[in-house]
């Protein structure tokens, strides 16, 4: 078999790689190791900045987007026992963010691609990269019962933090950037009204809580918890009451509704520089993971496409690979960019557990200065619906 660009995986980078080079005539295969369902059902992040809106718009997958997203002109921080409103909008020249759980956008890329009959391979194993650094790189994988060989001319690592095609780069030729944080959040997705029609981050001495949602009536609310975080201790009736402690909920705000779903989630920042070897380029959480805090992994991965996209759209036009030269230090210098801002909001609203004393009070202080300074807000904001693009 032969395609053009060999995707291994069909999370949101694959599928709006795979869907945005449809749209240039460049032929594209995709395989995922996962079934669809399993895909299609996996709850993720939510939150959308403005360019990644308009670049699903752009790539003609929105339609439902529109329809049914949540639109937040700004959001709320919580401590000391005050509400301070951010006004992202009016802050950044009507830019906003949009709720839309990311396992709808993949629905949504998945539906498209079928509906085009186009190549989208489920439950693929024993996937493995061959000649990466030469012109001609394989894909060799299983699928069906039957070993399969794919050439292609470029491979695009989407398949994750734990897929096979950062490994597959030799160690010496990468530079590893990674931080573990002491915390992790336990997630609640719940059938409640949304506390807010705005997120709402809260700071406070138990811990940090985030209420969000999915829908006018499904809620996803977080608990700063420990990693090793044991979900049997944590009855629904002492999540209700630590949320409502934390989010300084007032009478009638935080219904409690059933708690559809729990789970843990752990906290890193990471970095994988280059994001290029040879005809294989990484993008998505294959390269980079950031705290949840900044609601910023899908976007990362958006981003990441939008530079590829352009990058490999020159090379099969016959204009030469300028540009996928400049893919990873292109990407790289948005990726780090956002690394600080999710960085910073993660150690700004958690506990610190046996922390510094005086590096509590600089946060506090940093606090009370974001709540009292158009300046500090206008730069939460910028960061917040994201940063421009290269292009």
């Amino acid at each position: 078999m032969r395609t053009q660009v060999g995707i291994i995986g069909a999370g949101p980078a694959g599928l709006l790689l795979a869907q945005m080079l449809h749209q240039r005539g460049i032929d594209a295969l995709v395989l995922e190791a996962r079934t669809r369902d399993h895909i299609e059902g996996r709850i993720r992040a939510g939150l959308l900045e403005q360019g990644a809106v308009e670049t699903l718009t752009e790539a003609g997958v929105a339609h439902r987007l529109h329809r049914e997203g949540l639109v937040h002109r700004g959001l709320e921080l919580r401590f000391g026992g005050a509400a301070h409103r951010i006004d992202l909008a009016g802050l950044t020249g009507g830019k906003v963010v949009t709720i839309y759980g990311q396992q709808e956008a993949v629905k949504d890329m998945v539906a498209a691609r079928i509906a085009d009959g186009l190549p989208l391979l489920f439950e693929v194993s024993d996937v493995a990269l061959h000649d990466i650094a030469t012109t001609r790189p394989r894909i060799t994988y299983r699928h069906g019962g039957r070993d399969q060989v794919l050439d292609c001319d470029i491979i695009a690592g989407c398949d994750g933090f734990h897929g096979i095609c950062r490994p597959s780069i030799p160690v010496a030729d990468l530079r590893i950037f990674d931080r573990v944080y002491p915390f992790a959040w336990l997630g609640i997705l719940a059938q409640s009204r949304p506390m807010s029609e705005e997120l709402i981050y809260a700071r406070h001495a138990d811990g940090f809580a985030l209420a969000t949602m999915r829908s006018t009536s499904v809620s996803r609310l977080y608990l700063q918890c420990t990693p090793e975080e044991d979900l049997a201790t944590w009855s629904d009736d002492r999540i209700w009451a630590a949320l409502r402690a934390r989010l300084g909920a007032r009478d009638g705000e935080l219904e409690e509704g059933p708690i559809l779903q729990k789970g843990v989630t752990a906290m890193r920042s990471f970095v994988a520089e280059p994001m290029r070897h040879g005809r294989l380029f990484l993008a998505g959480d294959a390269a980079h993971i950031v705290p949840p805090t900044g609601a910023k992994g899908m976007n990362l991965a958006i981003a990441d496409v939008r530079v590829l996209v352009r990058a490999l759209d020159a090379f099969f036009a016959g204009e030469g690979g300028d540009l996928m030269d400049a893919y990873s230090a292109t990407c790289l210098d948005r990726i780090w960019k956002v690394q600080r801002f999710s960085w910073w909001m993660t150690q700004l609203l958690h506990r610190y557990d046996g922390g510094d004393a005086f590096e509590e009070r600089v946060r506090i202080a940093e606090l009370d200065y974001l709540a009292g300074s158009t300046a500090a807000q206008t730069t939460l904001a910028e960061n917040y619906v994201g940063l421009p693009y290269a292009d």
